[in-house]
């Protein structure tokens, strides 16, 4: 009896063990909050993209402007540096002067000469004009001279045949001396007259040649005029100022510095920025011109910008690259490639905060 007794006691234990090792039923309640954390990540989920459906993100994106190199148009020491690192400069502002006492005497040179081809200039016109009087009239007086001296020397050799065919009693040889003197002077004036008139004779070929020496004058005036333009702009080009308003950048230049013709020595950065971001290019099929944009700058979290986009690069980067991608080879993988797209910024910059070059920035487009 008492076997049996401890046997329906095992029993019973064990049968009381089963029930508690059984898994328990979850509570009614917390179903209900697993389902509504299940629908409310679902609407979440869903509201995010209905909301951002029309809209395509990138971080791959920069501040780009306008960068002007400053470089001198002529050779010397700097004498005067006038600029800082980082220092906002004006337009026409003086930046830096260069030794300008060799192109002082360069100008002073170029004048001289351009008074001494003046003064050629004048003395040639004064040359053609006295030609165009004298040189026709010498003409004629040599032409008459020897006319004359003809008429002489036909006299003489009347006279001399004359005295040679009357008779011994009508004249003596006095008379026929006198007249052989008389002719041969009468030849020698009718030689000395053609002489004369072939000095004279080239009249238009000396005023031609009077202005061929015009004409050299007027170029070399000419070549004069645009030396002396030269020399006063390197005078000028002594004195840099800033091309347009904006910052001191890579500055590499110390006063007492040769520099050189073409030699970079700083930069000025214009206060216009924009942004380059470069947009996948499965996210530009509905991208235009004019959507608008949401930007965000990470040195600056608290600059809300606005802006739109200005145009769309027709090119990948890797198109404009130095060694742009041979895919004509037998293996070939795939890659989305990335379109730079220009946007403008239209509100939202601190003009206390101006944005550097090249910073990173976040751009959301807007698409349609």
């Amino acid at each position: 009896m008492a076997e049996d007794e401890q046997q329906d006691g095992q029993q019973d234990n064990g049968a009381a063990n089963g029930k508690t090792s059984k898994p328990a039923k979850r509570s009614p309640v917390v179903r209900v909050v697993i389902i509504l954390l299940v629908v409310l990540a679902i609407f979440g989920w869903a509201t995010y993209w209905f909301l951002t459906r029309n809209e395509v993100e990138t971080d791959d994106a920069y501040t780009e402007g306008r960068k002007l190199a400053v470089a001198p148009h002529v050779n010397g020491y700097v004498t005067q540096l006038l600029i800082n690192d980082n220092q906002f400069v004006h337009a026409g502002q003086l930046l830096l002067t260069i030794d300008d006492r060799d192109y002082i005497a360069a100008l002073h040179r170029a004048e001289a000469q351009l008074a001494q081809a003046r003064a050629n200039l004048a003395g040639s016109r004064l040359l053609e004009l006295v030609a165009k009087q004298n040189f026709p009239g010498r003409l004629k007086s040599a032409q008459g001279r020897l006319a004359d001296a003809q008429a002489q020397l036909f006299r003489a050799e009347t006279d001399y045949r004359r005295q040679k065919v009357v008779s011994r009693a009508a004249t003596t040889q006095q008379n026929i001396d006198y007249a052989k003197a008389a002719l041969d002077q009468a030849r020698a004036q009718v030689i000395e007259a053609e002489g004369e008139l072939e000095q004279a004779k080239p009249v238009i070929p000396n005023i031609e040649n009077t202005k061929v020496t015009i004409t050299q004058q007027e170029a070399a005036l000419k070549a004069s005029e645009a030396s002396i333009v030269q020399a006063q702009l390197n005078y000028g080009w002594t004195r840099v100022v800033a091309p347009h308003d904006g910052w001191i950048a890579q500055r590499n230049v110390e006063q007492g510095n040769f520099v050189q013709t073409g030699e970079k020595l700083f930069s000025i950065v214009e206060p216009e920025v924009w942004v380059v971001s470069n947009y996948k290019e499965t996210q530009i099929t509905r991208m235009r011109p004019g959507q608008k944009v949401r930007i965000r700058v990470d040195a600056y979290p608290s600059l809300d910008l606005r802006g739109h986009v200005d145009s769309i690069q027709l090119g990948a980067g890797a198109a404009f690259s130095t060694f742009p991608p041979e895919n004509a080879t037998g293996n070939f993988v795939k890659i989305v490639q990335r379109v730079p797209v220009k946007i403008l910024i239209d509100s939202g910059l601190d003009p206390k905060i101006p944005l550097p070059l090249g910073i990173s920035v976040e751009s959301t487009v807007t698409v349609q």
